[in-house]
C-alpha cells in the first residue's frame, strides 16, 4: 500500500473557465450587470417592505426575506467570481473558502425553507382567510423565518467542518468557480462518506419535502379558487399566487437540473456556465417578477418615490 500524502492545502485554485479566456471576457460584462440589477431589485424590495406600513403583512414579510437571502447569497461568490475572471491568480484560502461554502449552503438551503413556508402563508390566506390574521400572527412569522434560517445555518456549518477537516494530499485545484462542496469533496483523498450522506439527507429534506408541501398547498389553492363564484375574485387570487409560482419554478426547477445528477461525474464547462447564470439571473428575476406582477409593491414603490421627490 502506498503512503498517503497529508500534504496540508493553504489554499484552493478555482478553475472555473480559465481554459476560455473570450468565456471570462463575454461573462464579466453579463454577470456585472446582473449582479448589479440584482442588488438594486432586491434591495428596492426590502426597502418598500420595511417603509410601507401597508405592506407590513406576512406576505411581504417573507417576500422581504427572500430579497435578503438572494442578495446574500449572490453576494457569497459573484465578487469573487467577478475579479477571478478578470485575473490570471484564481485562489482562495481555506478558511476563505469554508466561509464562503458554509455561507452559499446555508443561504440556498433557507430558500428552500421560505418558499415552502411563502406557500404555506398563500394557502392560509386564500383557503382560510377569516382564521388568518390568527393562524399566521406577527410571532409567527418572525418564528418560521427565523427557524429556517438557524437551522439551515446549524446544518450548513455542520456540513463544512466535516468536508473541511477532510485531508487533500496537497490536492487544490477546483473544477468549479466557487467552492462549492460537491467540487471540493472530489479533492478529498480521504473517506467523504460520512460528508456525502449528510449532503444526502440535506438534498432530501429541502428539494422533495420542501417541493411536495409547495404543490399541496397550490393544489388546495386551486382547488379554493375554482370555487369563487366572481371572476374578479379568480383573477385576484391567481395574481397574487403567480408571483411565488414562477419563482418556486424557477428556483426549484435550475437546482434540480443541476444536482440530480450523478456527483462523481466531471461537468462540462456548458454546466458551470449554466450554473453561473441560474445563480446570478434566478436572484435578479425574483424582484422583477414580483414587482410587475404585484400592483401593491409598484404603488408603494411609487408612493415612496414621490414622497420623497417631494421632500427636495
Amino acid at each position: 500500500m502506498e503512503p498517503v500524502n497529508r500534504t496540508e492545502v493553504r489554499e484552493f485554485f478555482l478553475k472555473g473557465f480559465s481554459g476560455y479566456p473570450a468565456l471570462e471576457r463575454f461573462l464579466f460584462p453579463l454577470c456585472s450587470a446582473m449582479y448589479l440589477v440584482t442588488l438594486l431589485g432586491n434591495t428596492a424590495i426590502v426597502t418598500v417592505s420595511v417603509l410601507d406600513v401597508h405592506l407590513h403583512t406576512p406576505m411581504y414579510f417573507f417576500l422581504g426575506n427572500l430579497s435578503l437571502l438572494d442578495i446574500c447569497y449572490t453576494s457569497t461568490f459573484v465578487p469573487l467570481m467577478l475579479v477571478h475572471l478578470l485575473s490570471a491568480r484564481k485562489t482562495i484560502s481555506f478558511i476563505g473558502c469554508a466561509i464562503q461554502m458554509c455561507l452559499s449552503l446555508s443561504t440556498g438551503s433557507t430558500e428552500c425553507l421560505l418558499l415552502a413556508i411563502m406557500a404555506y402563508d398563500r394557502y392560509l390566506a386564500i383557503c382560510q382567510p377569516l382564521r388568518y390574521p390568527v393562524l399566521m400572527s406577527h410571532r409567527l412569522c418572525f418564528w418560521l423565518a427565523g427557524a429556517a434560517w438557524l437551522l439551515c445555518l446549524f446544518k450548513s456549518v455542520t456540513e463544512t467542518v466535516i468536508a473541511m477537516r477532510l485531508p487533500f494530499c496537497g490536492r487544490h485545484v477546483v473544477s468549479h468557480f466557487t467552492c462549492e462542496i460537491l467540487a471540493v469533496l472530489k479533492l478529498a483523498c480521504g473517506d467523504t462518506s460520512v460528508s456525502e450522506a449528510l449532503l444526502l439527507m440535506g438534498a432530501i429534506l429541502l428539494l422533495p419535502v420542501p417541493l411536495a408541501f409547495i404543490c399541496l398547498s397550490y393544489t388546495l389553492i386551486l382547488a379554493t379558487i375554482l370555487r369563487v363564484p366572481s371572476a374578479a375574485g379568480r383573477r385576484k387570487a391567481f395574481s397574487t399566487c403567480s408571483a411565488h409560482l414562477a419563482v418556486v419554478l424557477l428556483f426549484y426547477g435550475t437546482v434540480t437540473f443541476m444536482y440530480m445528477k450523478p456527483t462523481r461525474k466531471e461537468a462540462p464547462v456548458s454546466d458551470e456556465v449554466f450554473t453561473v447564470l441560474y445563480a446570478v439571473v434566478v436572484p435578479m428575476l425574483n424582484p422583477v417578477i414580483y414587482s410587475l406582477r404585484n400592483k401593491e409593491v409598484k404603488e408603494a414603490a411609487r408612493k415612496l418615490w414621490d414622497r420623497r421627490r417631494n421632500s427636495k
